[in-house]
């Protein structure tokens, strides 16, 4: 902040000298973690190049769900080439979940000793590799591991996003938040619209799920100039003082951040559950595998404007109880119109549960609303997804167990309301506007 042009007499000289001011806009920003340093200027506004560091934030997003939902739409078909049981098959698709808390829990740590840019070149190629990995495999294992590999990188992605908002546009907050949820539930839906289509055009379930390795591959070309800006900048910095790292937030010491933690477990458990299991759902009720794919999809295709929406609502209200209420309401609504007239009413299931998934860009903004830093962001979103997706971890393979213990949907769809009810007490809790830097630790 520069000095005012105007200046003060001094009452004994008459003589002017310059106010002195105080730099209040740089005074009480934490200080940057080396990752950060090479990120943000000392304004603590973005860098040049935001508009590049969006785009790839977008690309990122596009390819966070659809490894997942082409596998759910595509189930039946890979348990018959490879083999799998049921057993394996919840396997399979518990397996985002487990990969999400295993290592998203590590993405703070990463974070702290590279840029940002760098970590998510890593992530992207790790995901466009173990997507083409598993397809060329006939053995069970080898997909279980190279999909594992290709998880991993969206479990990067998955907690960096939210920082990445904090840190580059802390203004733009609920806009930007909305716009990499509507592009990641837009490659949600594209992947699952269109993996059986792929897969019949090419006459193999292969290609139906490794397509998408190609759009792993494209999310990673923003990065490279971001992340070799990263390091010349940390290069030509290496004779500087080291900045004192901030306080550490430790979420786990506090309540909102276990709140956080089994809200965002609760609705992931729904959320992949129904990814991993409602084309089938659809096909036992006598749809047409490719008519259970695009219901599937219609989920994720409805909610695209909630995804939009929904962070720009959250932003502006005093209190989120109304949000939490509503979305339980379409959820139980949904869960009820599966168990008892699947095929009849599933248009309107469907859309219901589009927007009962609204939880999901709920709890991705409140991340947001419920930190003051970047820290404290990416503290909190590592903690919340990565606990989170531990009890997430649950859902798709216990529904795949009732579901084969009882050969029909009534008891999975009773645990799905369970689920709802936990995470609507939770969303009471992180309802109330707060900061997670400024709860007591433990």
């Amino acid at each position: 902040m520069t000095p005012p042009p105007t200046a003060i007499a001094e009452p004994t000289t008459g003589t002017a000298r310059p106010r002195p001011t105080l730099d209040v806009a740089r005074a009480p920003a934490p200080a940057p973690t080396p990752g950060e340093q090479t990120e943000i200027n000392k304004t603590g506004r973005p860098v040049p190049g935001g508009l590049l560091v969006l785009v790839g934030m977008l690309l990122v997003a596009l390819n966070l769900r659809a490894a997942v939902t082409s596998l759910g739409a595509l189930l039946g078909e890979v348990r018959t080439g490879l083999g799998l049981s049921g057993a394996m098959a919840g396997l399979v698709t518990t397996l985002p979940t487990i990969a999400f808390a295993g290592l998203g829990a590590l993405t703070p740590w990463l974070v702290r000793r590279y840029a940002p840019a760098r970590v998510l070149v890593v992530a992207m190629t790790a995901l466009a590799v173990g997507q083409v990995l598993r397809v060329v495999t006939d053995s069970a294992l080898v997909f279980v591991v190279t999909s594992a590999l290709a998880l991993a990188g969206i479990a990067v992605a998955n907690i960096l996003l939210p920082m990445l908002v904090k840190q580059h546009f802390p203004h733009r907050t609920g806009l930007v938040t909305g716009a990499y949820t509507m592009a990641l539930t837009t490659g949600t839906t594209v992947a699952a619209a269109s993996a059986v289509p792929v897969a019949h055009a090419f006459g193999s379930w292969r290609a139906g799920l490794g397509v998408w390795a190609a759009l792993a591959a494209l999310a990673v070309l923003p990065w490279v100039p971001l992340a070799l800006r990263a390091r010349a900048a940390r290069r030509a910095a290496g004779g500087a003082v080291a900045v004192a790292a901030p306080a550490r937030v430790r979420p786990a010491r506090t309540r909102l951040g276990w709140a956080m933690a089994v809200y965002f477990g609760a609705q992931s458990l729904s959320g992949y559950a129904i990814m991993g299991w409602l084309a089938q759902l659809f096909r036992d009720a006598g749809f047409h595998p490719e008519t259970a794919g695009l219901l599937l999809a219609g989920v994720t295709a409805l909610g695209v404007p909630v995804a939009l929406l929904m962070p720009t609502l959250a932003g502006r209200l005093r209190t989120l109880r109304p949000l939490v209420f509503g979305l339980t309401a379409f959820s139980a609504a949904s869960y009820l119109g599966l168990a008892l007239a699947p095929r009849d009413g599933a248009l309107l299931w469907v859309a219901l549960l589009a927007l009962g998934q609204g939880a999901f860009p709920l709890i991705l903004t409140t991340i947001g609303l419920r930190a003051r830093t970047a820290e404290g962001t990416v503290a909190l979103s590592a903690f919340a997804q990565s606990t989170g997706y531990v009890i997430a971890a649950l859902g798709p393979l216990l529904v795949g167990v009732l579901y084969e213990a009882t050969g029909g949907w009534t008891a999975p769809i009773g645990f799905l309301l369970a689920a709802l009810a936990v995470q609507t007490g939770a969303g009471l809790v992180i309802a109330r506007p707060r900061f997670v830097e400024d709860e007591k630790r433990g």
